[in-house]
């Protein structure tokens, strides 16, 4: 029986919050709705203290954020976003189309048709995440999306350098200087200055999400990525405490609504891992987020072995979980609902955050029960055909869809099959709005 040594936040607190956040998103995206581009600049001002004379950037400004930033920043992000490119063509080649002829006379197909618009959102309201222009930008364009836009906040008071290199770098066709709700709802919605999307992709902070969630169904979306969460699973064999500490609070410091929970088998490790995160909040910097998330929503979970902690982590459905045990492929095998393992001590997950190739775009708020990370596929439509080749192919399913169509009273579906047996089969076949089906 697994025992906690500290638990996060109630519930009941936290659907509070949520409750709040959904009442505020509602609000927003009403006021866009009803003035377009007027309410969004209103918000963006509001917001951010935003308020340019255009929101989407000219070439000219463009070139003067590559320009503030060193030859070895453009390298660094260059190299980045090969490895995000390299990884989503690879995914890309994997997704073959399909045509086959599974009776005589009967060809059935998939393509993979791209979306014609995608919306990048980029997060950056507390730090400049360039990370996240390469995982959608690159995506969508590897995807062969014919246009994609991107919007970021602006970064204390100004379009950011970094930010605004990696999407122009990445392809975007069309950036934007816009964050937060009023971004997400530009993109679905449309203004009179932004053309409407048809899919919006990309991380953000609790209200971002929840536009997302309320947009669903009027625009796609690649999933509901809401605050980061964590899970570090580790023994005394894989892992140590100032490991344990250390990839905890990294992920703690993206705000202090981040989970990070500590699961392992040794309470040993657990104690240790406790008294270094409260060493290491004494120095990092970015201890005001990390230590509130810690303090708020920080776990420790102590198990009795190892097929308790997948069946406790499969429980919890973490966005990250860092395996550090004596076997890390136990868990790669077994656990069924996480958005990315990262697989022992020398991998963790700011490599998969910003560097490694695969995409940091994750499910959040155990939606990684049903789906995963954003990928190449999210923008692409499988769409399926068909191909009747041959009269005698086309009589024969029909005789079957005739019937078939009886038996569900549907007397004009019935008459498209009896048409074509009439035509191609040379049989006397009764209207089927004599409910008469075809009979063998």
């Amino acid at each position: 029986m697994a025992v906690w040594l500290k638990r996060g936040a109630p519930q009941q607190e936290r659907a509070d919050i949520q409750k709040s956040v959904s009442e505020t998103v509602e609000r927003i995206l009403e006021d866009i709705q009803m003035r377009g581009d007027a309410a969004v600049r209103e918000l963006s001002q509001k917001f951010d203290g935003w308020n340019p004379e255009s929101l989407v950037l000219s070439d000219r400004e463009k070139q003067d954020c590559l320009d503030q930033l060193s030859s070895q920043d453009l390298k660094d992000i260059e190299f980045a976003q090969a490895q995000v490119r390299n990884f989503a063509q690879i995914q890309r080649d994997s997704m073959h189309e399909v045509e086959v002829e599974t009776l005589p006379g009967v060809v059935l197909g998939h393509k993979h048709v791209p979306v014609n618009a995608a919306g990048c959102y980029v997060p950056g309201g507390k730090y400049p995440l360039l990370a996240s222009a390469h995982m959608s930008v690159i995506t969508a364009k590897v995807a062969g999306v014919p246009r994609v836009i991107s919007c970021a906040p602006p970064f204390q008071g100004k379009p950011a350098p970094a930010i605004v290199a990696a999407q122009v770098m990445a392809g975007a066709d069309d950036i934007y200087v816009l964050g937060g709700v009023q971004a997400i709802g530009a993109m679905a919605i449309g203004t009179e200055s932004i053309k409407p999307v048809d899919i919006i992709v990309g991380p953000g902070n609790a209200f971002v999400a929840e536009a997302k969630r309320k947009l669903f169904g009027r625009v796609g979306i690649d999933l509901f990525a809401g605050p980061t969460e964590t899970l570090v699973i580790a023994d005394e064999i894989g892992a140590d405490g100032e490991l344990c500490a250390t990839d905890l609070l990294g992920q703690a410091e993206h705000g202090p609504d981040s989970p990070a929970i500590l699961l392992t088998t040794s309470a040993k490790l657990a104690r240790e891992t406790m008294a270094e995160i409260e060493r290491l909040l004494q120095i990092l910097p970015t201890a005001d987020h990390a230590g509130k998330a810690w303090a708020t929503y920080g776990e420790v979970i102590v198990a009795e072995s190892d097929e308790e902690m997948v069946a406790i982590a499969d429980e919890i459905a973490s966005e990250h979980v860092q395996v550090m045990t004596a076997d890390p492929d136990y868990f790669l095998k077994n656990m069924t609902n996480y958005g990315a393992l990262f697989l022992g001590p020398r991998t963790n997950v700011s490599y998969g955050d910003k560097v490694i190739g695969t995409n940091h775009t994750l499910p959040t708020g155990k939606a990684a029960r049903y789906t995963g990370g954003l990928w190449v596929g999210k923008f692409l439509k499988t769409c399926t055909y068909q191909r009747v080749t041959t009269d005698a192919a086309s009589a024969m399913i029909g005789e079957y869809c005739s019937r078939l169509c009886a038996l569900e009273g549907f007397a004009g579906h019935g008459e498209q099959a009896n048409v074509r047996v009439r035509r191609y089969g040379q049989r006397d076949v009764p209207y089927a709005g004599r409910a008469e089906p075809v009979i063998a």
